[in-house]
């Protein structure tokens, strides 16, 4: 569904994205993991005719990015990192200037579709400023899905969301998933990637530094991490392949040791030597 070879785009002195290549197939989930200014979202840029790179190719649906970018952009529904709903509008309201602007003939039944989907049917004619955070995240998902989008795009979909509400955004994504559409998400919350992509690229500096499933990126530097204290007070953490290593290492040290499953922030770690923030 989505074919980027070699994308690049610079801003100055920097380079955000890096001879970025990737494919990710129709109905799949995919996952660009990364820190703040990772790449991450100018990617999501570039893929949605927001930005143009430097240089590269960017397709999707077989179509080039360059050439048919009005035809793209009937194709796809974006949820922007940043809140840019109208706040002194109503929930319809917003929705009905999106859709006239994209000129969707059945718009009254679409904004009901929509709101029931994202949990927001009585809520039609209230206005934004009055909603919750959690709330404006949702009717922006909603304004996403209006167009019935085969491509989905979504730039910290729970940025800022409680641990509850988030859960409840995860569901609707799962949704527009089993719906058939290819879902493309940037995020920095490590379990969101886990539970959500099927695979998973992992960003640094703008360069694709590791790309498979969750499962696979860990198998790739150790299913377990074993950690302790070392005698100057620092955290000290090291990869195993499997349960028996991790034992058996744990087993050869003083003091207390702490045995657990390895995450993509451990994977993050073994490859860059950094954190995600």
């Amino acid at each position: 569904m989505i074919d980027v070879a070699d994308l690049t785009k610079t801003y100055g002195n920097i380079r955000a994205v890096n001879k970025v290549t990737l494919t990710i197939g129709k109905g799949e989930v995919f996952g660009l993991l990364g820190p703040n200014g990772a790449g991450k979202t100018t990617i999501i840029k570039i893929l949605t005719a927001l930005a143009r790179p430097d240089s590269g190719r960017c397709r999707i649906a077989g179509l080039e990015m360059d050439r048919c970018p009005a035809m793209i952009k009937r194709m796809i529904g974006v949820m922007p990192q940043d809140n840019n709903l109208d706040r002194e509008l109503t929930a319809g309201e917003n929705l009905r200037i999106y859709g006239m602007l994209h000129g969707l003939d059945d718009l009254a039944a679409r904004m009901d579709k929509t709101l029931a989907a994202v949990g927001l049917p009585d809520r039609r004619g209230s206005l934004v400023s009055h909603f919750s955070g959690g709330m404006q995240r949702r009717l922006l998902l909603g304004r996403a899905l209006l167009t019935e989008p085969d491509v989905l795009f979504l730039d910290e979909p729970s940025i800022g969301l409680d641990p509850q509400i988030r859960r409840q955004m995860w569901d609707l994504i799962r949704k527009a998933r089993i719906d058939g559409r290819t879902v493309v998400i940037t995020t920095h919350y490590i379990e969101e990637a886990e539970n959500l992509c099927d695979r998973v690229g992992i960003l640094a500096k703008g360069t694709l530094i590791a790309l498979d499933s969750p499962s696979g990126l860990k198998a790739q530097v150790g299913e377990y991490v074993v950690e302790y204290v070392n005698e100057e007070g620092r955290l000290v953490q090291h990869m195993c392949p499997g349960r028996t290593e991790a034992h058996a290492l744990a087993g050869r040290m003083e003091g207390t040791v702490t045995i657990r499953r390895s995450n993509l922030e451990d994977v993050f770690v073994k490859l860059t030597g950094e954190r995600l923030e």
